[in-house]
């Protein structure tokens, strides 16, 4: 889906990512890379594909946008160093021209030289662009000249179909005061958001991105 925010074009995509055409930038949040694997560390029953999947998805976004920049809005990493990590830096050596920029987030621990070894442009607090400002948690924002656009949360949303059966979906928010990514990994949960009048919402359904 093609919206207009900030007198931007920008597209929201259903595998959970924004692409801003003008700056060529594919932007996502919460990948989590490593939280699959430092779960399966710690004694839990975790699927040792649920990281592949996502860096397959990763992928078909690349491809479809041939973007110049891929900017992870926080939590890239989910903990320290592990086998999922180890994934993503041999997947990653496929796209040596692309400029990838991550802006910390609360889970990204890793020491300079881990992200500099795999060739991650590090932005501490924020990246700013055109009339926005991504960050990972819209609260820390102070720049107020400029839109922010944070994650963070894993907003969600709750439909409720003509049967009354209730169903909820990842979802893009955009409000007056910040917009909202979904989380880009499958394995996360979701916080629900109730938008008032103001306020759009997006849901991200299997097949497409609609407006509720």
């Amino acid at each position: 889906m093609t919206i207009t925010c900030q007198d931007e074009k920008l597209i929201l995509d259903k595998e959970r990512a924004i692409f801003l055409p003008k700056y060529q930038l594919l932007a996502i949040s919460d990948l989590h890379l490593g939280k699959s694997a430092h779960f399966r560390q710690a004694g839990l029953q975790v699927p040792a594909t649920i990281a592949q999947t996502d860096l397959q998805r990763l992928s078909l976004l690349i491809k479809q946008y041939h973007p110049k920049t891929l900017l992870i809005n926080g939590d890239m990493f989910h903990h320290g160093l592990n086998t999922d990590i180890d994934e993503f830096s041999a997947w990653k050596k496929q796209y040596q021209e692309l400029n990838f920029l991550l802006i910390k987030g609360n889970h990204d621990r890793l020491s300079s030289a881990d992200y500099a070894a795999m060739d991650i442009n590090i932005h501490e607090r924020s990246f700013c662009l055109g009339p926005f400002c991504f960050i990972h948690q819209a609260p820390n924002y102070t720049e107020e000249e400029l839109y922010p656009i944070s994650g963070h949360i894993h907003p969600g949303v709750t439909i409720v179909g003509k049967a009354k059966q209730r169903l909820k979906f990842p979802c893009f928010y955009f409000g007056k005061e910040y917009a909202l990514l979904p989380a880009f990994s499958l394995f996360t949960g979701l916080y629900n958001i109730y938008p008032k009048a103001s306020e759009r919402i997006f849901a991200v359904t299997p097949k497409s991105v609609l407006e509720v």
